[in-house]
């Protein structure tokens, strides 16, 4: 039972943090098809961070500065589809693709330049990371996702920035009537998207091994993120719902050896692949009900009205 709940807030915390960014993105009206790209460059970032710094350094500092970096390369890399969607008016799903694609790629190159065998294998440490409590091994990313959660809540609700940033995504026009630069707003939704998304790459990567092969990128945890939003119906409680359920298929690959599914004798492929099948499932039947923002994946013309 330890094993359940360990895997599954580990996992349901990775997606949680990146369906968040997506929801940040989607309000303000900006498609983010590029979360799997925004993972891999976080995840990369961080793990480089880590590799880089001192042992001697604090852990509290080693979590922060790392993280810190994912977040601000995911916030770099993410300003690609905010130029291209908002400025340039292309199409969203294409340009967010093409990230993806660009994303391993480039954490490909960087990985192999960087490390010691010539493989895209980078080796770190994850101790900083880890703690216990009552015999149960938890990530320090936990914290910071419960934390994130409740001030993605307080940020989209219950101050302006949110209000305005939500009625970006609902009808631009009107925003823009009323004063609102939703350009900017649209850019900060995107940044805002990139910034965790990047660190819901980092708490993919880091906490359960000590060595990462980025030629793999992140597995399709992204587009698994974008089935979480969408269930979640771009609501962050109900995101994390929705992330600890999916979560809970995810972790039963890790735990099958040590329970009782061990007399199934199933391969640990099927067990890896029920999140994404139960996505499809659940998708399936709830999609008709999804109440996504009204202007997502509109590009915005302020000469139009």
């Amino acid at each position: 039972m330890l094993l359940l709940i360990k895997y599954t807030l580990l996992y349901g915390i990775v997606l949680m943090l990146v369906a968040l960014g997506g929801m940040f993105s989607e309000h303000s009206g900006i498609i983010n098809i590029a979360l799997e790209g925004i993972m891999v460059i976080g995840g990369v970032a961080g793990v480089l961070t880590l590799t880089m710094l001192p042992e001697s350094l604090p852990a509290f500092a080693t979590v922060l500065i790392a993280v810190l970096a994912a977040a601000i390369a995911g916030m770099v890399y993410s300003l690609l589809l905010a130029f291209a969607s908002i400025n340039l008016k292309a199409d969203q799903t294409i340009g967010g693709t093409a990230l993806n694609l660009l994303a391993t790629a480039v954490a490909v190159v960087i990985s192999k330049n960087f490390s010691d065998s010539g493989s895209a294998k980078l080796n770190y440490s994850n101790k900083p990371f880890l703690f216990s409590i009552g015999g149960l091994e938890l990530s320090i990313f936990v914290p910071l996702g419960i934390a994130l959660l409740i001030i993605s809540y307080i940020v989209l609700y219950k101050t302006r920035f949110g209000l305005r940033l939500r009625a970006c995504g609902e009808h631009p026009q009107a925003a823009d009537s009323v004063g609102i630069n939703v350009y900017k707003m649209r850019y900060a939704g995107v940044v805002i998207s990139g910034a965790l998304g990047a660190i819901g790459g980092l708490a993919y990567i880091v906490p359960p091994v000590q060595t990462w092969n980025f030629e793999v990128g992140v597995a399709g945890a992204g587009f698994l993120a974008m089935a979480v939003m969408i269930f979640g119906q771009w609501k962050p409680f109900n995101i994390c719902g929705a992330a600890m359920f999916f979560a809970v298929f995810k972790s039963l690959a890790n735990i099958a050896d040590s329970t009782f599914l061990a007399q199934l004798h199933w391969s640990s492929n099927i067990y890896n692949m029920m999140p994404f099948v139960a996505s499809m499932v659940i998708l399936a039947f709830t999609s008709k009900n999804s109440m996504a923002p009204k202007a997502e994946g509109i590009p915005y013309d302020k000469g139009s009205r």
